[in-house]
């Protein structure tokens, strides 16, 4: 069964993610952590250029070991862990958790085997949901068949985010709401898309606003409830 996905983002007014940018500065940018928790997810997922933020190590070295392309996992018994989406292989963590969450890498069959041969190294476990790009759909059917997630909190950047969204995946979106404004070109925002996928919408047939909660210092928590066209997560 799918889990239940939630996406959490923390943005400015104007929709944009990077709270160095925003002005007036440090306008409730410490309300991120705390929502996460009280959120209570079993897994939380961020995207590859969000994942390198938090890398510590370089591009695994060659190797002339061959792996099967099967799930691999270093770990099945943490309380929640930290995905990865990697289509590629390009991250080398020098690390194998993430505050304390053991990292789940998702990547797709053609990574090299040299990449494959370094996260076993680290003790960072992956999965595969794809040959060249990643399937959403079936990562969130590994999660949950593979680790017992029941609950994942989707949390950026936004071309990850929009990926979710446009796959139909999307059960709920809380939206902490910061009084600042970004206001110039060149920021991330909360739900963004690659070149190709430009053109593409999200299923959405309706959203529902379930709550909106002062947190303080003018800072919104907003949760709204999404409905998806049952059949977009099929396709």
């Amino acid at each position: 069964m799918k889990p239940y996905v939630i996406c959490l983002m923390h943005s400015s007014l104007d929709g944009r993610t990077h709270p160095s940018r925003w002005r007036p500065k440090g306008a409730g940018t410490d309300w991120f952590e705390t929502i996460h928790d009280e959120l209570g997810g079993d897994a939380w997922v961020i995207g590859r250029v969000t994942g390198s933020e938090f890398a510590k190590g370089k591009p695994y070295p060659a190797t002339d070991a061959k792996f099967p392309r099967e799930n691999w996992f270093a770990r099945r018994d943490a309380k929640t862990y930290g995905v990865v989406l990697d289509a590629q292989g390009k991250i080398g963590w020098g690390r194998a958790d993430i505050g304390g969450d053991p990292i789940v890498v998702v990547l797709t069959e053609n990574v090299p085997d040299s990449h494959l041969a370094g996260l076993r190294g680290e003790g960072v476990s992956y999965i595969f949901a794809g040959k060249s790009e990643i399937d959403l759909g079936l990562t969130l059917d590994i999660l949950a068949r593979e680790l017992g997630v029941k609950r994942l909190l989707v949390e950026g950047g936004g071309v990850a985010n929009g990926a979710f969204l446009r796959a139909g995946l999307i059960d709920e979106f809380n939206l902490i709401l910061s009084p600042a404004i970004d206001g110039a070109k060149g920021a991330p925002f909360v739900f963004d898309s690659t070149e190709a996928d430009s053109d593409r919408r999200a299923p959405i047939t309706a959203m529902m606003l379930e709550s909106t909660r002062e947190l303080g210092g003018g800072v919104l928590l907003l949760r709204y409830l999404i409905k998806n066209d049952p059949q977009a997560a099929s396709r």
